[in-house]
């Protein structure tokens, strides 16, 4: 069965058009060339699960394509900036009586220029001509910088219209952060809300009622133990409304599902939450304001663990290296990636116009032992805010081994990440994983667990002499 078939047109490759089998793990590059140079030049389409020559199907099964998802998005994450928008959809068939599928990804015309592809260390260039990719000219990338919209995503005007009626749940949150005050049309206009033709501006959007796209999802997870991979889950839930009922609905979350304890005086007690109120909406307001709304695809993750909250914001830090872990929020400086989204919560009164929201945490805090201390840190597509739980009295216990961030491993297992953060950068044998893990060595542990991930690229086996060595991927793995 050939492509054509499936979607009813004739394809032939040119500059808008790419037909790929598989992402080559192997060369990386070939095709994360193709996606910048669409987003350089006018956009265009991949087709994943074809033969490039012929354009018979090859396809995944359901698991293998959302695999193929996945590492397309954690490649673009890692090496593309800025991300240019893109939308991934899977367009399903039969063969067979088996069911498959291929991957379309459509990749558009990035409004920020140029977009960037940073592979090992080397930044690059490419544009899309007639069916090939290659490095710009001096003259395309000047071009390219002139033409950009240089704007913020969220002060870039749409085609919508302003109408008053559509803001209710803004009026009403401005109405309960400002003690019953009135939120001003003229006070909207002042913001950039919307321009002289009454055209919303793309961050307005964000607040309108009944907002139903997804670039303010957010999704909160609670963990019963440490961590993620090896602990049980005890609920995840997603959640897409407008900037405001995120925020009510993140706080509400927390809220809801935190411990509190009692410390005894003398004829009296003090409650306290394991997470500072004041404390929580800082975090969770900074996380919104401070977004990449250009990066679909993405939520914003609240992840509670036993001894701690961990809210993920989409973006590294703007204008910003990545930054390791630190303790020193004070010394943070606020950059503003969303101009209108912070204007408005500042209007609204729960951010502060001078960045001092880092401070506040900070002053919640400053009772706290140094195991109970919050930090942050920043990786190359999103930062993360860690508030300790003050009601967990053993505080946080650092880890030698390194946080990654990888897609879920098919048929994985609940050892999946202490393996890969034990491995990675340092090649293993077996009985050492094993005992690592506080486990016997055994053959299922060498053929099912370990072998599971050589078997889906996780992890690389090296023979020495009689024995195996095995190291994490870093193509698969990252970093958080």
């Amino acid at each position: 069965m050939l492509l054509e078939e499936l979607i009813g047109s004739v394809l032939m490759e040119n500059k808008d058009l790419e037909i790929k089998q598989r992402l080559d793990r192997d060369n990386t590059i070939d095709w994360l060339k193709t996606v910048a140079g669409f987003a350089n030049a006018n956009g265009g389409t991949m087709y994943i699960g074809a033969t490039d020559k012929e354009h018979t199907l090859i396809g995944f099964d359901r698991t293998e394509a959302d695999a193929e998802r996945n590492y397309f998005n954690n490649q673009i994450n890692e090496h593309v900036a800025p991300r240019p928008p893109y939308t991934i959809s899977f367009i399903r068939y039969e063969i067979r009586g088996k069911e498959r599928f291929i991957l379309k990804i459509e990749v558009e015309n990035s409004p920020v220029k140029p977009v960037i592809l940073n592979y090992k260390g080397v930044p690059s260039i490419y544009i899309r001509r007639e069916g090939f990719t290659n490095g710009a000219t001096y003259e395309e990338i000047i071009n390219m910088s002139i033409h950009s919209q240089s704007a913020s995503f969220d002060t870039i005007i749409s085609d919508q219209d302003y109408r008053s009626e559509d803001f209710q749940q803004l009026h009403s949150f401005y109405a309960l952060h400002r003690e019953g005050n009135e939120l001003s049309e003229k006070a909207l206009a002042s913001l950039g809300f919307f321009n002289e033709e009454g055209k919303l501006a793309n961050g307005a959007i964000l607040f309108r009622d009944h907002y139903d796209d997804h670039k303010t999802d957010v999704q909160c997870s609670l963990f019963s133990g440490f961590t993620k991979g090896s602990e049980r889950i005890v609920s995840v839930n997603r959640f897409s409304g407008n900037i405001t009922e995120s925020i009510d609905y993140m706080v509400s979350y927390v809220i809801q599902r935190m411990n509190h304890t009692l410390i005894k005086k003398d004829e009296s007690h003090i409650e306290i939450d394991a997470y500072p109120r004041r404390a929580l909406l800082e975090g969770i307001i900074n996380a919104v304001a401070h977004r990449d709304y250009f990066l679909d695809g993405t939520q914003i993750q609240v992840d509670m663990f036993r001894d701690r909250l961990e809210i993920s914001s989409p973006g590294s830090f703007y204008h910003g290296n990545p930054l390791p872990k630190t303790y020193d929020l004070s010394s943070i400086i606020s950059k503003r990636r969303n101009e209108l989204i912070c204007g408005v919560l500042v209007h609204c009164g729960v951010m502060e116009a001078a960045g001092t929201g880092f401070d506040k945490i900070v002053e919640e805090y400053k009772d706290a032992d140094s195991l109970h201390k919050p930090f942050i840190f920043s990786a190359s597509d999103h930062f993360t805010l860690v508030l300790p739980d003050l009601s967990y009295t053993e505080g946080l216990k650092d880890s030698e081994l390194p946080r990654l961030v990888f897609s879920p491993v098919p048929n994985g297992s609940r050892y999946d990440e202490s393996i890969l953060s034990y491995c990675y950068g340092i090649a293993r044998t077996a009985s050492e994983i094993a005992g690592h893990l506080g486990i016997s060595y055994s053959t299922y542990l060498k053929n099912k667990i370990i072998g599971n991930l050589v078997k889906n690229g996780y992890l690389t086996e090296e023979k020495v002499s009689k024995s195996s060595l095995y190291k994490t991927n870093p193509d698969m793995v990252r970093i958080q």
